[in-house]
């Protein structure tokens, strides 16, 4: 069920931006970027350990640093990010164990990076928005 309203919520959330055209802004997916990276360190956080917070900074540092690249030159890091971040999500408990994170999140997170990704891709290939 997770991965069903991950993947609707990032298409919903993708073409409603298209359609307000908030995506023709080239921060828009960059934002979006540091948002889902963002999560893990509010979850470090809600499970009161210094030590996770310390990791889950250093994880989201890297997808902080391709989204600032991507912005600056194009925005197919970006996509390549996001589809990163979403197989991130899958393997997040074998490499950082975070006691805030839902049990669900993961599979949620990784089908929203994912659609994500594709739908930015999408956006790009078919030239609607710049790389």
């Amino acid at each position: 069920m997770a991965l069903a309203i991950g993947a609707l919520l990032a298409l919903a959330v993708g073409l409603f931006a298209t359609a307000l055209r908030l995506d023709r802004d080239r921060a828009f997916y960059p934002t979006v970027t540091l948002v889902v990276a963002s999560y893990y360190l509010l979850f470090a956080v809600m499970g009161a350990s210094t030590q996770t917070l310390i990791h889950e900074s250093i994880a989201g540092a890297v997808f902080l640093l391709a989204a600032a690249i991507g912005f600056r030159s194009s925005l197919w890091i970006v996509v390549a990010a996001l589809a990163a971040h979403g197989i991130f999500d899958l393997g997040h408990g074998a490499l950082i164990y975070n006691p805030g994170v839902p049990v669900w999140w993961p599979e949620f997170c990784a089908a929203y990076d994912v659609i994500a990704a594709a739908y930015l891709g999408w956006l790009l290939g078919s030239r609607r928005l710049r790389p």
